[in-house]
């Protein structure tokens, strides 16, 4: 038996990759992974593995009582497909729409699965230099 979109999906997160669909019928990034292309209805759908690189399309902060504040944004990859994530290494209210970032992977840890974070790409550390 064939191991679930979310079971793939995870499997790829835990090698330290973000991996996405694509219809074959229509050459379609499919994000979050399913069992159908939803424009196409189509289960013919492939894997790909994200080059990690996106930009900011929404940013919010959320403040906690007696916390930090976080961001919450939306990055449309280059790829074509677009998630919701956070950006860490910088404060949550210097997130900006456009800013470029890249994707790594925050290990499983106390029952939780492992999920992408972003983090900015600046000119000293070029995109393809960065992990």
């Amino acid at each position: 038996m064939k191991p679930s979109p979310l079971a793939q999906y995870v499997e790829h997160l835990e090698a330290g990759d973000l991996a996405y669909q694509v219809c074959l019928d229509d050459d379609r990034p499919v994000f979050f992974p399913r069992l159908i292309a939803p424009k196409t209805g189509s289960t013919n759908l492939a894997w790909r593995v994200s080059k990690g690189l996106g930009t900011v399309y929404s940013t919010t902060v959320v403040h906690h009582r007696g916390e930090a504040p976080l961001n919450v944004v939306l990055v449309d990859m280059d790829e074509g497909f677009r998630l919701m994530s956070r950006v860490e290494e910088v404060p949550a209210d210097e997130v900006r729409i456009g800013m470029r970032v890249k994707a790594r992977v925050h290990p499983a840890e106390d029952g939780k699965l492992p999920y992408p974070v972003f983090t900015p790409v600046t000119a000293e550390t070029p995109a393809e230099n960065r992990s």
